[in-house]
């Protein structure tokens, strides 16, 4: 399954300019972005997926172009989808990836 490269290189560039230190792995059929060992973001076809945690989940859905992430029929709360149509590519991609960041050091990292 392909991935939006644009939207890839946008979110790139993002965290680059922020200096952060990201890994990337391709993984549920997109690209995923990594930090501290914890996914941060991702995308899926058009879409970015941002892990964002419960507590902006209600108020991140009413923004527009934001929907609950959704893989198996029951939405994963705390991780949302963004519709890159919708998106100001600079604007409210940085948004959404400090959105991420900001939740970074409360997610808890997958088993090994």
């Amino acid at each position: 399954m392909a991935f939006n490269e644009f939207l890839a290189d946008r979110v790139r560039f993002i965290l680059k300019e922020k200096r952060i230190d990201f890994e990337e792995k391709k993984m549920m059929g997109g690209l995923c972005y990594l930090l501290n060992g914890k996914m941060l973001a991702g995308i899926v076809k058009d879409k970015l997926m941002a892990r964002i945690g419960t507590d902006n989940y209600a108020e991140a859905l009413l923004k527009k172009g934001c929907s609950e992430m959704d893989f198996t029929g029951k939405p994963l709360k705390g991780y949302v989808f963004l519709d890159l149509n919708a998106l100001d590519m600079d604007e409210d991609l940085a948004y959404w990836i400090q959105l991420c960041l900001d939740f970074n050091p409360f997610a808890k990292a997958s088993k090994k």
